[in-house]
């Protein structure tokens, strides 16, 4: 590498003398921890302080940490050994973390893994971590019938444990998977010391030993290290949502019942909660968003109807540890863009063009990130590792995000899109060509191409075309069924629709603008079957899908997923159902019935369930025994 890489445009670090040109907001790292060792000393300071809320159970900062360090001399007696690399399976609940301490005490590396992926690829992340070891839930364990090692987390509570070795600061608590270009998904190799700089008296969220901070995104999402550990790094409560797959409504409750005021929404999930100016923010005091560009729009409609709240804007790629940049947001900054702000706790950014020199304020340029939360590198990936890391004596380690920026006089960074095809939908970070690859593996799959429909600035939807190998023509749901069972529900296009050819741009590279046109424009069958008359109630349920879809939906068998629907837009539907037609529907319910026809049904279900003393008849108000 060359020698033109800059001193940090920017930095959150506090230096004794800063380089040249360099904006400090002169903010400290914080001391170097291990996470066990937070919670340790909150348990020796404070050990009747409430530290995990999960439904009715609770836990103390002295009995999570009793319960930590028996797990871990259990781990121990397991031949769990430092530097152990131990996948963990389990639904989200108070016993998470106390597994994830003991691994730590135990000296071990937490793989976090979801109960809902494919086992296929749960395998191939286990292969690629060169994990040891599978911990979880007896359940989920004998459900998910792993090849490896597996152990089952003890059922009654252990006594007490006497392990008190000290994680490194430096060592890897977690290695997380995100998706990769190859097909293949990356494992980001994550310090204790870029989670605890992080989240240790963070300056650019307020978070105190008063507060409780929603415990609600799934282990494998980086966001969970913020929401567990805001908390317990700074004396506060975790609040775990009990609802595996939450409704808005179940969001809403979580906080009311357990005074949560601090939370983190997905940006999608934040757009769909200022939609309908959602009660959860009238519990909070402090929100942060990311995962994509939050639109200044709902920004606005939620300060305005919730003035006293502290809205940040979160940027950051896991291999940065969750957030490297943050920025407040204020009334003014929604008449533009909202920019992704300064970086925080330990970051440096570093605008810089095609050959790694910086640009001036004002232009646009490619994002690097350095600093002390950088992560180690890829799991067993040295070259791509050595590809996206970089080191150079005058500055340092460096991330290249891929992302494109401009800094404005006063450091404040703007965001501005790719250099690449990586996208990111509802949250997630997903490289099209991971998608794309899965489909071409397909026999009945000549060429396959993935792109992102953005059908508004507050909606977007993974998209697929794809060409059919000669001879018979593959259905779209069963490409999408496959597709489910090998990749997690987020890599799974909204949308599969078959194409003769893909369109190519003058260069000859696959046009993903006219597959978005093509995406608009949608397909038709002309082999469908006769429309039938709705009966009133899917009349109900269609019209509550059409808003939610942005298209009119006419046909009892049209499915919600067939026509883009997903997990957040299935939350705007039951959000509408509850309150235009008095009904509840969970998530699961929701869809294990994906048709307006079935969902009708329920929805009768429901409503007769709802009013039985309307029907004596019924067995509860007769005298059948």
């Amino acid at each position: 590498m060359t020698s033109t890489l800059p001193h940090p445009a920017d930095t959150a670090d506090r230096a004794p003398a800063a380089p040249p040109g360099a904006h400090t907001p002169g903010v400290a790292p914080a001391r170097a921890a291990a996470l066990p060792t937070l919670v340790a000393q909150h348990a020796e300071r404070t050990p009747d302080a409430l530290a995990v809320v999960d439904g009715d159970t609770t836990l103390t900062y002295g009995r999570l940490a009793q319960a930590g360090r028996a797990l871990a001399a259990h781990l121990r007696d397991h031949q769990v050994v430092p530097g152990d690399r131990v996948a963990l399976l389990t639904a989200r609940s108070a016993r998470t973390l106390v597994a994830q301490l003991a691994l730590w005490w135990a000296g071990a590396v937490c793989v976090p893994l979801d109960p809902a992926q494919p086992r296929p690829r749960t395998e191939a992340m286990i292969a690629d971590a060169d994990v040891t070891l599978t911990l979880g839930d007896a359940k989920l364990l004998d459900a998910a019938a792993l090849t490896g090692p597996v152990l089952a987390l003890p059922e009654e509570p252990l006594g007490d444990g006497d392990l008190v070795d000290e994680a490194d600061p430096e060592s890897p608590a977690f290695i997380m998977f995100t998706s990769g270009s190859t097909g293949r998904p990356k494992g980001v190799t994550i310090a204790h010391r870029a989670i605890a700089e992080l989240v240790t008296a963070p300056d650019y969220l307020t978070v105190t030993a008063r507060d409780r901070v929603l415990f609600h995104s799934p282990m494998t999402f980086d966001a969970s290290t913020f929401e567990v550990w805001a908390a317990l790094a700074n004396g506060a409560a975790v609040v775990v949502c009990t609802v595996q797959r939450p409704s808005l409504e179940d969001l809403a409750r979580h906080v009311e019942r357990h005074g949560v005021t601090v939370a983190f929404f997905t940006t999608a999930l934040f757009h769909q909660l200022a939609a309908r100016r959602s009660r959860v923010f009238a519990q909070l005091r402090s929100v942060i968003v990311g995962g994509e560009a939050m639109a200044a729009a709902p920004a606005r409609d939620v300060l305005t109807a919730f003035p006293w709240l502290e809205l940040v804007n979160g940027y950051g790629p896991t291999e940065t540890t969750t957030f490297a940049t943050a920025h407040t947001v204020a009334p003014h900054d929604c008449d533009a863009p909202l920019p992704i702000g300064r970086p925080i706790a330990g970051a440096t950014a570093h605008v810089l063009d095609a050959d790694r020199r910086p640009v001036p304020d004002g232009e646009r340029g490619e994002l690097w990130i350095g600093g002390s939360r950088l992560a180690h590198g890829y799991a067993g990936r040295p070259d791509l590792t050595a590809e996206r890391f970089v080191d150079h004596p005058a500055v340092g380690r460096l991330y290249r995000t891929g992302d494109i920026v401009s800094r404005r006089p006063d450091g404040i960074l703007d965001f501005h899109g790719r250099d690449d095809d990586q996208v990111k939908v509802r949250g997630f970070r997903i490289e099209p060509a991971e998608v794309e690859h899965a489909l071409r593996r397909q026999p009945d799959v000549d060429d396959a191409a993935v792109t992102v429909d953005r059908t508004s600035p507050l909606e977007a939807r993974l998209v697929a075309f794809v060409v059919a190998a000669p001879g018979a023509t593959p259905p779209a749901t069963a490409l999408r069924e496959r597709l489910a069972a090998v990749l997690p529900a987020h890599l799974v296009p909204d949308t599969v629709t078959l194409v003769e050819h893909l369109p190519l741009s003058p260069t000859g590279k696959v046009d993903r603008r006219a597959l978005t046109e093509l995406a608009r424009t949608g397909a038709h069958d002309p082999a469908e079957a006769p429309v039938a008359a709705l009966t009133p109630l899917e009349q109900a349920v269609a019209e509550v899908w059409s808003q939610a879809l942005g298209s009119e939906v006419t046909r009892a068998d049209a499915d919600f997923l067939a026509l883009g629907g997903h997990s957040l837009l299935a939350l705007a539907v039951t959000d509408d159902l509850r309150e235009e037609l008095g009904v509840e529907l969970a998530l699961a319910d929701f869809f294990a019935a994906p048709t307006v026809a079935q969902q009708a049904a329920l929805v009768e279900r429901a409503l007769l369930a709802a009013h039985s003393d309307l029907h004596p008849e019924s067995p509860e108000h007769s005298d059948a025994h």
